[in-house]
């Protein structure tokens, strides 16, 4: 007998807050108590330990126990485990502790969090989020943004020489091209329609 697997879209949700929250509350305690640490035998106990061990305890009990209340609890600590070892991605890269402020650990966090945050949103509004972008391409508004997006595009194409810059805004001049003409075929379609009826 086959068993659907249930999605727990909610639980996605806690887990990046949880994530999220327990970076900021690390990076405010790090800044205002830098020298508090826990030390066992000389060595300095990093917090990305308490991180593993909350990931290992919320993926134990999120795979093993079947209960809405500790699913809930699993996606927190496993949320809050990545948030703390998130915290340390700085010194876990270069394992020095001065590279704890490495501007890396920010970039990626807010990479994760953006990446983390589309995804979510897209596996949950997916149906909404396709009947709202068909509705704004058949607009005149489509055309509004696609010449916006097309222009600004250029301009920033144009003012630099950095080669990150130049392939990010070129995706989204294709990008924009394509939503312009989508907004004409779509407008040729519909009067094509007109005349046969």
């Amino acid at each position: 007998m086959e068993k659907r697997i249930k999605t727990k879209p909610n639980l996605s949700v806690l887990a990046l807050i949880s994530f999220i929250a327990s970076f900021a509350v690390a990076r405010v305690f790090t800044s205002i108590n830098p020298t508090a640490f826990w030390q066992v035998s000389g060595y300095h106990i990093h917090h990305f330990w308490y991180g593993l061990a909350m990931i290992a305890i919320g993926g134990w009990l999120g795979i093993t126990v079947e209960s809405e209340r500790i699913n809930r609890v699993a996606a927190i600590l496993f949320g809050a485990g990545g948030g703390l070892i998130g915290d340390e991605f700085g010194l876990l890269l270069e394992l020095k502790s001065e590279s704890y402020w490495a501007d890396i650990t920010y970039t990626l966090i807010i990479m994760f969090v953006a990446l983390a945050s589309t995804i979510i949103l897209l596996i949950r509004y997916s149906k909404t989020m396709l009947t709202e972008f068909t509705e704004f391409i058949k607009s005149n508004a489509s055309l509004y943004f696609g010449v916006f997006l097309e222009a600004i595009s250029i301009a920033f194409i144009l003012e630099t020489d950095n080669l990150l810059i130049i392939v990010f805004f070129s995706s989204l001049a294709i990008v924009a091209c394509a939503i312009i003409v989508g907004y004409f075929i779509q407008r040729i379609i519909r009067r094509w329609r007109l005349q046969i009826a």
